[in-house]
Parts: structure tokens; sequence; C-alpha cells
């Protein structure tokens, strides 16, 4: 998606209201435009990534992203997986079972979560295996491990450690 004309028609609609300031506020608002295009892309971008968060909490489990390409932002749309009929022989393969459902508590809310590298790779794996976005992969395990009576976590080395064996995925 290129920002230009969006961010071109605004530099119009600030000149055009300049000239009812005179010469003074017109090379005033010429000189402002070079800054402001910086900001008035990083504004657009913020837009577009909320518009996507509120799609994607909306749309879950299926997600859509905003990635930027070439300074560009470009749009990643994951649908929902589509259930198969019962007994079908054949088809093609089942999408993995949606994770717990999300509560509707109204907006959703930005955070920055810092991984090691190595930890990063295992998510991103697991939700292109998923065939579902990072983020929804998230928000999919951080509700699990939210669930009330969701049973022992992966992560606690206690568990893993009576039974020998441990198991992951989603169950309905």
């Amino acid at each position: 998606m290129d920002l230009m004309p969006y961010v071109d028609n605004l530099r119009r609609e600030l000149a055009v209201a300049a000239e009812a300031g005179g010469p003074d506020a017109r090379a005033l608002a010429e000189r402002l435009t070079g800054v402001l295009e910086a900001a008035a892309r990083l504004t657009l971008l913020e837009v577009l990534s909320a518009a996507a968060d509120e799609i994607t909490s909306e749309l879950a489990p299926g997600s859509v992203e905003v990635r930027l390409r070439g300074g560009d932002p470009a749009f990643v749309v994951t649908p929902p997986p589509r259930p198969s009929p019962e007994g079908a022989v054949g088809g093609p393969e089942t999408a993995p079972p949606a994770g717990p459902p999300i509560a509707e508590e109204g907006s959703t809310a930005r955070m920055t979560l810092r991984l090691p590298e190595h930890l990063k790779l295992r998510v991103e794996e697991a939700a292109g295996r998923q065939g579902i976005s990072v983020n929804a992969w998230l928000v999919r395990a951080v509700s699990a491990a939210l669930e009330p009576g969701a049973g022992p976590r992966a992560a606690d080395p206690t568990q893993q450690a009576q039974s020998g064996r441990s198991y992951t995925g989603w169950v309905r």
C-alpha cells in the first residue's frame, strides 16, 4: 500500500490552509512539510497497525498483520481455518483446532515482548505449522496458560520430570 497519496494530500491541505495566513504562513508551511511527512507516515502506519489488531481480534483464530516492505505497508491476511466435513476421506489436511476462545474484553493492547533468538524462531515455526500469525499464536498460548484448570504448563520442569513425557496442542 502506497502511503504517498495520503501524505501528498495532507501536504496540499496544509498549503491551502497556509494560503489564508499570507506569505509568512505559506513559507512556514513549506518548511514544515518535509518534517511533517515523516510524522504523517509514522502516524498512518500506527493507524493501520491498530486497525489490523482490531480486525484480528474479531477474526480470531484468523489474523491480519501489517508488514513493512520497502518502506510501504503490506497486509498479510491469515483466514480462520475452515472445518472439514465429518467423515471426509481423502480431503485436504485439516487445520489444527483453534485455541481457547479469546475473551471479548473490548480493545486490544500493544506490548513489546523480548525473546531469545532461538525461542523466537521456535515460536515462528509453531505459528507457521498452524497457519496463523505469530501474534495469534502468542495470544492463544497466553490464553491457554491463563485458563483455569489448564493443567501443568510445559515450562514447569517438575511436572515433566514426574511423567517423563510432555504433550502440546489444543483441546476443546
